[in-house]
């Protein structure tokens, strides 16, 4: 049966904890769910969150993308034939990642669907769990500390701790947390393009001079300014992990070309979806670059999608996949769920989504 409708659904979700890094700070997750329905009335549904701060994508921007480029694209074709799918999808207009990303998650958890498999298996892979590690908001070293504690209590071991608000204070910081969780936790940062590049030189020399144990820092300086990334890369022990320089294949090939960051963060609404983020991991293994899997402040549609492809794939370290944990209530049926560190993924047909909760809905592009 062909593509008979796409519909956009608004979301507005509550967080339990406000989400606080050296860009923003969100106490809701804003985001947009795409859904596409074939003619027996089956829906995929893909997820494009509002991040104005990282990726420029708004809900607003997202759903005038899909409902006045990429719908009217997939009504009356064939959901099966998936690589031309979202090949169109990927063609037919210049940025708009997060909206594209949507799209064309929704068509593969709508061809799982069609098929009756788990999208893990649609993607070539079985496992159905996959570790991920957990935020600690910016906040001062005494906060951060208590606030380790508690999710180490929750099952969480690997810690992502968010600096580069106050580079003077980063390190004590650090200290105060690794102080709190002990010697077996990991702990990784996070500074979200906070520091400028001898910032950043003489915050990681400190923590690796106090031996407190970081496995990775991501992102320490603006995403434009890869010199200054290569050149902390080039003076620090600790791994540089480039996340917001990287969208899309020619970010990495640059990043690559000079050497700029050890590990890349790959993310499904900055690089288009499913598709190119495969095409990142491949092209990042090729260059024995190390790589992770993120996500952005979204819910169980993107984290499941990113956490299939985690499952399929595989990546270097462990997966950045906690933002449907801060959600104070899930606005869909179905999906996957947290055990502990972990996140499951549900043994049902494509992303398990049942369906949506109290969204606002709307049809974009009706039957033809």
């Amino acid at each position: 049966m062909p593509i008979a409708a796409v519909r956009t659904h608004t979301v507005s979700a509550p967080l339990h904890t406000p989400f606080v890094t050296a860009l923003r700070r969100t106490t809701t997750v804003e985001t947009l769910i795409v859904e596409v329905v074939d003619g027996d009335g089956r829906s995929g549904f893909g997820e494009a969150p509002q991040v104005w701060q990282v990726t420029g994508a708004s809900v607003a921007g997202a759903r005038a993308c899909v409902t006045e480029m990429l719908a009217p694209l997939l009504v009356g074709r064939d959901p099966d034939d998936l690589v031309a799918r979202c090949a169109q999808v990927r063609a037919a207009v210049a940025g708009n990642e997060a909206a594209k990303a949507a799209v064309d998650v929704a068509l593969h958890d709508l061809a799982a669907r069609r098929l009756g498999v788990p999208l893990v298996r649609l993607l070539g892979g079985t496992a159905t769990r996959v570790p991920t590690d957990v935020t600690l908001s910016a906040g001062d070293a005494v906060d951060l500390a208590t606030i380790a504690k508690q999710r180490v209590a929750d099952g969480f071991d690997v810690l992502k701790l968010k600096v580069g608000t106050d580079a003077a204070g980063d390190v004590a910081r650090v200290r105060a947390v690794r102080a709190a969780v002990g010697a077996q936790i990991r702990i990784r940062l996070d500074a979200n393009q906070g520091w400028t590049p001898r910032e950043a030189v003489r915050v990681i020399r400190g923590i690796e001079d106090a031996g407190l144990d970081v496995e990775l820092v991501e992102q320490p300086v603006p995403r434009w300014d890869l010199d200054g990334l290569a050149w902390v890369s080039d003076r620090v022990d600790v791994p540089v992990l480039a996340d917001e320089a990287v969208f899309g294949v020619r970010d990495l090939v640059e990043v690559i070309r000079r050497r700029a960051a050890d590990m890349v963060n790959v993310k499904l609404a900055k690089c288009g979806g499913i598709g190119p983020a495969r095409t990142l991991l491949e092209l990042a293994a090729a260059h024995e670059m190390r790589t992770l899997v993120g996500s952005m402040m979204e819910s169980q549609v993107g984290v499941g999608a990113a956490a299939s492809l985690v499952a399929a794939y595989g990546t270097s370290a462990v997966a950045d996949l906690d933002a449907a944990w801060w959600l104070a209530w899930t606005p869909v049926r179905g999906g996957i769920g947290y055990d502990n560190g972990t996140v499951v993924l549900p043994d049902r047909p494509g992303l398990g989504i049942a369906g949506l909760v109290e969204t606002d809905s709307r049809s974009t592009v009706a039957s033809r």
